[in-house]
C-alpha cells in the first residue's frame, strides 16, 4: 500500500504545482524533490506514461501498472479540483491548439519520450546504479522540454497532469484524446528503445540444464 500511496502523493504535488504555478522550473523541482522523496518506495513514476515505460522494461507488473496508473489519475482529478478552489476567480487561458494539432501531437510524444528514456537510464539501468542524481536528471528533464515545448502543446508530457488540466479548463475536452494518445505513444516507444540500445540491462538467460 505504501508505495501507492506514494505516487498519490508525488503526483498529486506536481499537478498542483502545474495549476497554481504554471512555471516550468517550479514544476521541474517539485518533480525532483519528489522523486528524490519517493523513488525509494515506488520509483517514484508519478506519471501513467512513466508507468508504461517501465512495463515495457520489465521493471513493474502488469497488476502494479494498472493500479500506479489509476492512482496518479485519481491524484491529479484531485489535485486539479483543490486548485480550481484556489483559483476561483482567475481567469485561466486555454491552450488554444487550433491549427497546430499535428505539432502539439508531436511536441507531447517527444517530450514524454525524453522524460521516459531519461527515467529509465537513470533510474533502472544497471550502469547508473546507485547514482545521486537521479532526481536532478528527471525534474531538469521536465523544466527543458517545458520550456521547449510549452508553448506548443501547453507541455503536459504527461496523461494524469493532462487530465488534471482539462479538470482545470487550462486543456480543452476535445483535446484530450491528444494528450493521452501522445504521452502514452511517447512512453511506449522509450521502453522500446531503451530495451533496444540498453543490452548490459536484458535480462541473462538462464544456463541450459546439463
Amino acid at each position: 500500500m505504501g508505495k501507492y500511496i506514494t505516487e498519490f502523493i508525488g503526483t498529486f504535488f506536481l499537478v498542483v504545482a502545474v495549476a497554481l504555478t504554471g512555471n516550468a522550473l517550479a514544476i521541474g523541482a517539485t518533480l525532483m524533490v519528489m522523486v528524490f522523496a519517493g523513488g525509494h518506495i515506488s520509483g517514484a513514476h508519478y506519471n501513467p506514461a512513466v508507468t508504461l515505460a517501465i512495463l515495457v522494461r520489465g521493471k513493474i507488473s502488469g497488476q502494479d501498472a494498472i493500479a500506479y496508473i489509476i492512482v496518479q489519475i485519481v491524484a491529479a482529478a484531485v489535485a486539479a479540483f483543490i486548485a480550481r478552489w484556489y483559483l476561483a476567480t482567475a481567469n485561466l487561458v486555454a491552450v488554444n491548439l487550433d491549427g497546430q494539432i499535428g505539432k502539439a501531437f508531436i511536441a507531447e510524444l517527444l517530450g514524454t519520450f525524453a522524460l521516459a528514456y531519461v527515467v529509465l537510464n537513470v533510474a533502472t539501468s544497471k550502469g547508473t546504479t546507485g547514482n545521486s542524481f537521479y532526481g536532478l536528471a528527471i525534474g531538469f528533464t521536465v523544466f527543458a522540454m517545458a520550456t521547449a515545448f510549452g508553448s506548443i502543446s501547453g507541455g503536459a508530457f504527461n496523461p494524469a497532469v493532462a487530465v488534471g488540466a482539462t479538470i482545470l479548463q487550462i486543456f480543452l475536452l476535445k483535446n484530450i484524446w491528444l494528450y493521452l494518445v501522445a504521452c502514452f505513444a511517447g512512453g511506449l516507444v522509450a521502453g522500446l528503445v531503451f530495451n533496444y540500445v540498453n543490452v548490459e540491462d536484458k535480462p541473462v538467460p538462464p544456463l541450459p540444464k546439463a
